[in-house]
């Protein structure tokens, strides 16, 4: 063990949290407030567990230089989204439009918006090029956009002239182009083309997983236009089993994500489906029963149907009584139940000031209740968040929430995660992927294996370590000072087979530029004026 006799070789990146008054306070000479004295303990020999590479996803590309592992061709627009014709529906997003949105977004000519595939082929080949995976949603609902022609009626709810009925499996042999005039748009035969074009799943090229629709109990009021009734519990496992058998028939090693979840009560109760009082029996909530009736079905059919359980996390922990999703910023206490809210995750010392923890406190911490559930109902299963946000994307508060949630999920398991944007300004939530992803502007990342590390201050701050799989040589720490009041003196206790005796430090902070080598740069001021590292 060494405690402050050497510095080890490694990047410790700190991300240090500043706000306005602070910065006026040193600006103006006011007393320091008096440092928080924290001990990180590190041991490069204690849990040891792999971090999946495909923690570092997204739903949109931000800058470009995050260097994403998987893209989400997710969200409202794809429930009603016809690969033949690349026509989807905004459903209650936007005047229920039927359109061409999907080719605009990915910046395909007009002349080319009706090739068959054109959208999602446009989607996987730029994952290609950005060195990525996919995955691709598939529909589930029922209908497709049959046209581009706008706002669709409530006289035209589906079945109507302007939907086409989606068929999981084909029954008759794929044809390639499609026949785009029977009528029907089918599920294999768009993964059919996916294979033809690009390899089958464990291809160099090939799409890697499928999501079955996106947030299904939510369609009633997403796409009322499509799914006008309530999801029902036996629907959701019917069709789930369906889709991925369709699936798994054309490419047997695609993965398969759901059910989707838009959040926690479509987890609870399906959002109350109307046969869940029916189907409930012991089970404690939605989560065990769909995972024990995808086993089931998994059983009969001889192959695994369900490779991860796909759940949205939009945290509604609120501070000051403003949610720290959609509102921006916010104010000091909603910064500050923001930092606080990614231990919601796992910290069952932790009550976050939320309905569900007022309500359902026995679901929190959730990814030890999910693991949990998957333990006990589908051994096996990995698990997913395909959507999350924690609010002040284009301020520090959210900065530090993003990298803290990287470093839950390499620490507790989570196998797959893209993040979801929800303000037009996401600089800092990009930032905090490059802590992990690109941290020196020149393409650095993060280990790809967790080691022990310990704060002895969690509400203050939080550490994270990682190591190469085949070598000490390099340690990787990121810590994290969540205080909005005072520097942070941490001690750190390292424990490695390796000697250690240079390091590198860099802070993201208010006034960082995010542009290549910034946060590096910014470090070195950041770290000698507030927060002191003892060695």
């Amino acid at each position: 063990m060494s405690k402050f006799r050497r510095f080890p070789l490694l990047l410790i990146t700190i991300l240090f949290l500043f706000n306005i008054s602070m910065i006026n306070r040193v600006t103006h000479a006011a007393p320091a407030a008096a440092s928080i004295p924290v001990t990180f303990t590190i041991d490069t020999s204690a849990e040891r567990t792999p971090i999946s590479p495909y923690i570092y996803g997204t739903n949109q590309d931000l800058s470009g230089t995050e260097r994403w592992t998987l893209r989400r061709f997710g969200g409202n627009r794809t429930t009603g989204y016809n690969w033949e014709n690349n026509a989807s529906n905004a459903g209650s997003d936007w005047q229920q439009s039927s359109d061409d949105f999907m080719c605009s977004s990915l910046a395909i000519p007009a002349a080319s918006c009706g090739t068959p595939g054109a959208a999602v082929y446009a989607f996987h080949d730029k994952s290609l090029q950005m060195g990525a995976k996919s995955l691709i949603t598939l529909q589930m609902a029922g209908y497709v956009a049959k046209d581009k022609n706008g706002t669709v009626l409530d006289t035209e709810v589906a079945p109507s002239a302007r939907w086409i009925p989606v068929v999981f499996a084909k029954g008759s042999a794929f044809a390639n182009p499609p026949n785009t005039t029977d009528n029907a748009v089918y599920m294999d035969e768009e993964v059919a083309a996916l294979v033809a074009k690009y390899g089958n799943a464990l291809a160099a090229n090939g799409v890697m997983a499928y999501d079955l629709d996106n947030e299904p109990a939510l369609w009633p009021s997403t796409h009322p236009r499509i799914h006008p009734a309530k999801l029902g519990a036996v629907e959701i496992v019917t069709k789930a089993t369906a889709l991925s058998q369709a699936v798994k028939a054309v490419d047997p090693n695609a993965l398969i994500f759901g059910p989707v979840t838009y959040g926690f009560y479509e987890m609870m109760a399906i959002q109350d489906a109307p046969d869940w009082p029916t189907v409930k029996g012991n089970y404690a909530w939605a989560v065990d029963y769909y995972l024990a009736e995808m086993k089931k079905a998994s059983d009969a059919s001889g192959k695994r149907l369900l490779d991860a359980y796909d759940f949205h996390w939009y945290p509604e922990a609120t501070g000051g009584g403003i949610r720290i999703v959609g509102n921006g910023t916010g104010s000091l206490d909603t910064q500050k139940a923001r930092v606080q809210a990614p231990r919601t995750l796992w910290d069952s010392t932790y009550v976050e000031t939320s309905w569900i923890a007022q309500s359902f406190p026995t679901f929190l911490p959730i990814l030890p209740r999910v693991q949990q559930s998957i333990n006990t109902y589908y051994p096996g299963t990995k698990i997913a968040i395909t959507e999350y946000s924690y609010g002040g994307e284009g301020d520090i508060s959210g900065g530090i929430a993003q990298a803290d949630v990287l470093g839950i999920y390499s620490k507790n398991g989570v196998s797959y995660a893209t993040f979801w944007q929800t303000e037009s300004n996401s600089n800092y939530v990009s930032a905090g992927f490059k802590l992990y992803r690109n941290y020196d502007g020149a393409n650095s990342t993060y280990g790809d294996t967790n080691v022990k590390a310990n704060t002895s201050d969690v509400a203050n701050t939080s550490v994270y370590a990682s190591v190469s799989a085949s070598s000490n040589a390099a340690l990787h720490v990121i810590a994290l000072n969540k205080s909005f009041d005072s520097p942070t003196d941490v001690t750190f206790n390292i424990t490695s087979t390796a000697t250690y005796t240079s390091g590198v430090s860099g802070a993201l902070i208010r006034a960082v530029q995010l542009s290549p080598n910034s946060l590096l740069l910014q470090a070195l001021a950041a770290t000698s004026s507030h927060t002191a590292f003892r060695h």
